[in-house]
């Protein structure tokens, strides 16, 4: 984890059954910044925000792969 980052993603797949939302999904978000996440509709950035409030744990046929650490704790 870089030393600014509060966030990291590493290889974050997402899957809703068969479709894959996200691929390789690699991140640092530092701390003490503002970070947005832009781009057109369907691009899968709500997927991703999902996934570091751990929303998609709610989804019965979603399942995450990869890493995702805040403050150095993988949160999966």
């Amino acid at each position: 984890m870089s030393k600014t980052a509060i966030i990291t993603a590493k290889d974050v797949d997402v899957f809703y059954g068969e479709k894959q939302a996200l691929n390789k999904i690699a991140l640092d978000i530092p701390e003490n910044k503002v970070t947005s996440l832009i781009g057109p509709s369907g691009c899968g950035k709500s997927t991703f925000l999902r996934c570091i409030n751990r929303m998609n744990d709610l989804v019965d046929i979603c399942r995450v792969e990869g890493s995702i650490q805040i403050k150095d704790q993988d949160i999966y």
